[in-house]
């Protein structure tokens, strides 16, 4: 069965909120970059922010493309490669100015910071999650 657009929604942000927050605060200090702890963990903040702002929007394209596919989802490896698109954007939107603080932070930097968040939630995401939530994910995110 496959999660709800709902689901998915709330999914992408719990795992940011949790496992990319408790990520960022562990590798920020020490991404390759020559700017301070406090501003690594600035750009890092707002790179998470941005990846799941700008992932709400991804998901509403992802659940459009998913209707013309006979079983509404993804295999599993197209989820780990979206990585790509999503990096490349929010990388773009950070050198345009738009994400606070991520104008310090180099692309070397970046990709470490952005990989390993990444690989780290889509792992949670694909394995332990469903087993605790179950029920979440055959219901779309509600309860009962």
């Amino acid at each position: 069965m496959v999660p709800t657009l709902a689901g998915r929604l709330q999914t992408r942000l719990f795992l940011l909120a949790t496992v990319g927050v408790v990520l960022t605060l562990l590798v920020a200090p020490f991404l390759p970059t020559e700017a301070s702890a406090g501003a690594a963990w600035r750009a890092s903040f707002g790179v998470l922010f941005a990846v799941a702002l700008l992932g709400l929007g991804w998901e509403l394209a992802y659940h459009g493309l998913q209707q013309f596919r006979w079983e509404k989802d993804w295999p599993t490896m197209f989820g780990l490669l979206t990585a790509v698109n999503e990096g490349l954007l929010v990388w773009l939107v950070a050198r345009a100015g738009a994400v606070p603080g991520a104008d310090e932070i180099e692309g070397k930097a970046f990709l470490v910071h952005f990989g390993l968040v990444w690989l780290a939630v889509w792992l949670c995401a694909n394995g332990p999650m469903r087993v605790p939530f179950l029920r979440w994910r055959f219901h779309g995110g509600r309860v009962l």
